[in-house]
């Protein structure tokens, strides 16, 4: 029986996205334990393997990372007009869409 390319690559691309499904979920584990232990090194790693993992596998899954870049800014949008809950108390999610600004004005 002959596979073809196509066939590898798909079987391959399957793989990937089971180990970055099990990697999230690890980094997930990773991120409760640090809580836990209060540790911030810890706790920053893991929400890094999160985003990062979470990048990989929206690719993986077809849909690039720009597309989940103006999918976030959007939400954020969304959240801050509709008053989420702790945006009045912490004001993160406007804090979180103004670094994103800053960062996409230092890469032009």
């Amino acid at each position: 029986m002959v596979i073809k390319n196509n066939e590898v690559d798909m079987a391959t691309n399957l793989r990937v996205i089971e180990w970055l499904k099990t990697e999230l979920l690890d980094a997930v584990s990773t991120l409760f334990r640090s809580l836990l232990k209060n540790s911030k090194e810890m706790t920053a790693d893991a929400l890094a393997t999160i985003i990062i993992s979470t990048y990989l596998l929206g690719s993986r899954v077809g849909i690039s990372f720009h597309t989940i870049d103006f999918i976030i800014k959007h939400k954020l949008n969304n959240s801050i007009n509709e008053v989420h809950e702790i945006e009045p108390w912490y004001g993160d999610l406007t804090e979180l869409k103004q670094y994103m600004e800053s960062i996409n004005q230092k890469k032009r």
